[in-house]
């Protein structure tokens, strides 16, 4: 199942570098603007993606699309005994760091430059994986997700965070209003850079969310699948095990 692969500046560079650029304009605003654009409620919908995560008790985590850590940093309370975040930003991730410092969390988390598409952690190293609002980025996805596979332990657990599309017909329209209207001018005011906030509607649009995502799952070699649909269906966890 291929998926429309939108890119935030729709120009002849790789997704990979167009995503990374962006992130890197928007880091100093990140934080900021996901409260204000998901009202706070993001910092819920992690707490719930690390309780699912708890159940196994794993000792190594890896945090894709790391970005400022957030989810790595939710993690630290399952006390597993090492957390690896990646991501391609090394504006995001820099500001990551700055926050494991000061919860003094720089012995157990450890941030690296890294894509779930080029790996090079081997075969069976993680207990546990998991990706916030990253999966919609990745620039071959069934590749990524491949990768990600290989590199879980067998009976590993995944759990995906991820911007989802209502399908209430109401909120539906208040979402897409808001997404494509009041979003992209948050975001310019804030972060300087509108196209990043345009990008996010149009990368949620492409997604093939709910259902179609865990199918996905199950075509890359996932078991026990399954999505949970999160405040009204604006986002979803998704989960599997290897």
């Amino acid at each position: 199942m291929k998926h429309d692969n939108v890119t935030p500046y729709n120009n002849k560079n790789s997704k990979k570098e167009q995503v990374a650029l962006m992130f890197d304009n928007i880091s100093g605003r990140y934080d900021l603007l996901n409260s204000i654009l998901s009202f706070g409620t993001h910092k819920g919908w992690r707490k719930k993606c690390v309780k699912m995560l708890g159940v196994n008790r794993p000792a190594t985590i890896l945090d894709v699309a790391t970005g400022t850590a957030d989810f790595a940093i939710e993690c630290a309370k399952l006390n597993p005994t090492k957390i690896i975040g990646i991501d391609i930003s090394e504006g995001m991730m820099k500001i990551g760091r700055e926050k494991i410092k000061k919860l003094k969390l720089d012995k157990l988390i450890t941030l690296e430059q890294g894509n779930a598409e080029t790996l090079v952690y081997g075969d069976n190293s993680f207990d546990a994986i998991v990706v916030g609002f990253g999966v919609r980025n990745f620039e071959n996805l069934q590749k990524g997700l491949s990768n990600l596979f290989r590199i879980l332990k067998p009976g590993g657990q995944i759990v995906i965070l991820e911007f989802s599309y209502p399908t209430n017909p109401i909120i539906k329209a208040g979402y897409s209003f808001y997404f494509s209207y009041i979003t992209p001018v948050v975001g310019k005011i804030f972060s300087k850079d509108q196209r990043a906030y345009s990008y996010l509607m149009e990368s949620v649009k492409a997604f093939p969310n709910n259902s179609n995502f865990v199918t996905i799952l199950n075509e890359t070699g996932f078991k026990h699948t399954g999505y949970k649909g999160l405040s009204l269906g604006v986002a979803a966890i998704y989960y599997g095990q290897k």
